[in-house]
């Protein structure tokens, strides 16, 4: 593999040399039509079968019932019938009352930094030099970590990490949370013309900085939000938190309806940057940035109408209760009494592991009947038969549209690709995004949806999957639809660069 660059304007160009063999084209196209009959067939299966027996049936009544008796006898039972249809009425009306409201996805922002504070390689690792905290051998490793992270030359961090000596301080830890909150919030009031006044529900989540007052707090004295604001700070619950936020504005819009429901996603770099030299604790370094990311949910059915998108399903997966998994993604002090986040080895392991456990909950909810009935005969052969069959992995790509897988690293978004045989395109937003913007926490799912909207591929009906992993460990989906032709908001990250992307990725 060879890395070569392309100007700051493109970033980095990954080359790989390998031997082409070409496939058999017509097993390939064979194969795609046998797949797509049968999922077809699958799922009309019902409607095939069940409209044909209603045609039948009312032919069949219609032939040896006499109409005008049927009538006559209606017309002396008109207590039966009130009784009916005044249950009938009872029925819909409690159903109307008791049933979940759909929640919509008015819009959302994302916070877009200056260009002072980008951090091209060449400066993170000078920087990193002259702050004589980092042996030879820490500098070696976090230049390797920064070639093979996907990440690009135009990637921000806080003004506090520009000093030489850096100078993370709690009011410089304070000065970026307002810096990125403020900001994306600013954008979303604008874009929405939303009073903050209408505002009843405030979602913060930031998993390493909390402060007292809260973040939560910081935004409703900024804005002056009105004093019985149900507000909800959200700490500890890593790069998954902004999924956990938005299902727990959900439920909240369940028993708060007449009200909107804001949902901030950060993460502060400021006081979490690690100054030693353990090698696990340095890859964070390397590959968090500076963003942020702001929502505006409704369960308001006047609102479908400007909405973006309506929010379908929420599965959390939670592997606690499991010491590796609890230990995989750490916050301690090292040797020398310096902290940092600590990444494990088992982390990939740990994580296919928890998506696996969410995307046997998430199937059953999203996928087409003709995937469940493949993954379940293969599964029944495997266990009854003692088959020596592979394990059926179900295509999501029948059951959405796109994803936006979060953008951890290179190699978290390299092993969806590859479990869930997802092409290429299906993880173009996840990878140009770690690549403009960094591995910028629980925002980055939202950076990656702005990604495609700005691309203009957002069609009405569009299904959506985003995918998010954190502490403790933590695997959560949530499920979008599109209820519209989606366009890209005003002022939004990729305003001025979406031009330029994709990157070229050559293999």
């Amino acid at each position: 593999m060879t890395v070569t660059t392309s100007g700051p304007a493109v970033g980095v160009r990954i080359q790989q040399q390998s031997r082409m063999v070409l496939p058999d084209f017509l097993q390939s196209v064979n194969l795609k039509y046998v797949k797509l009959g049968y999922h077809y067939l699958i799922s009309n299966l019902v409607t095939l079968f069940v409209v044909p027996l209603i045609l039948v049936t009312l032919i069949q009544v219609s032939q040896t019932t006499d109409l005008d008796q049927l009538w006559l006898h209606l017309q002396y039972n008109l207590l039966t019938i009130l009784t009916c249809s005044a249950v009938l009425v009872f029925g819909l009306t409690v159903y109307a009352v008791t049933r979940p409201r759909a929640v919509y996805l008015v819009d959302f922002a994302c916070f877009r930094p200056g260009d002072d504070l980008k951090a091209p390689f060449h400066s993170f690792m000078e920087h990193s030099r002259l702050t004589g905290d980092f042996e030879d051998s820490s500098l070696e490793f976090q230049r390797k970590i920064l070639e093979r992270s996907g990440l690009g030359e135009e990637t921000y961090v806080p003004e506090a990490m520009h000093f030489i000596p850096p100078r993370p301080s709690m009011a410089a830890a304070r000065a970026e949370a307002e810096q990125v909150m403020f900001g994306a919030l600013d954008n979303l009031f604008q874009n929405t013309s939303l009073k903050p006044k209408d505002i009843g529900i405030l979602v913060v989540n930031c998993s390493l900085f909390n402060p007292t007052p809260s973040l939560s707090a910081m935004i409703v004295n900024k804005y002056k939000l009105r004093g019985n604001i149900r507000s909800f700070n959200l700490g500890g619950m890593g790069c998954s938190a902004g999924v956990i936020a938005v299902d727990l504005a959900k439920d909240l819009l369940q028993v708060h309806r007449n009200t909107y429901a804001v949902v901030v996603s950060t993460e502060n770099i400021t006081q979490n940057w690690y100054f030693g030299n353990k090698k696990s604790m340095l890859i964070p370094n390397c590959l968090f940035r500076v963003g942020c990311a702001a929502l505006l949910l409704s369960s308001k059915p006047a609102d479908r109408r400007r909405a973006k998108y309506r929010l379908v399903h929420v599965v959390r997966t939670h592997r606690g209760a499991d010491d590796k998994a609890f230990r995989c993604v750490y916050q301690e002090q090292d040797d020398a009494g310096k902290t940092g986040v600590s990444l494990s080895k088992d982390l990939m392991a740990i994580a296919g592991g928890a998506l696996k456990t969410n995307i046997t909950t998430l199937g059953p909810l999203v996928l087409p009947i003709s995937e469940q009935l493949l993954f379940f005969a293969t599964l029944l052969m495997k266990k009854l038969f003692k088959a020596d069959v592979k394990p059926y992995i179900p295509d999501f790509k029948l059951a959405f549209d796109h994803f936006c897988i979060h953008a951890g690293g290179r190699a978290v978004i390299d092993e969806l690709e590859k479990n869930l045989q997802l092409l290429p395109e299906h993880v173009e937003a996840s990878r140009m995004t770690l690549h403009r913007f960094g591995n910028t926490s629980s925002s980055s799912i939202w950076y990656e949806l702005a990604y495609i909207e700005a691309k203009g591929r957002m069609k009405k009906g569009n299904r959506i999957w985003q995918i998010a992993f954190g502490s403790g460990f933590k695997c959560n989906s949530a499920v979008w639809q599109a209820l519209g032709n989606v366009k890209p908001s005003p002022s939004g990250p990729w305003e001025d660069c979406i031009d330029r992307y994709p990157v070229e990725i050559v293999t």
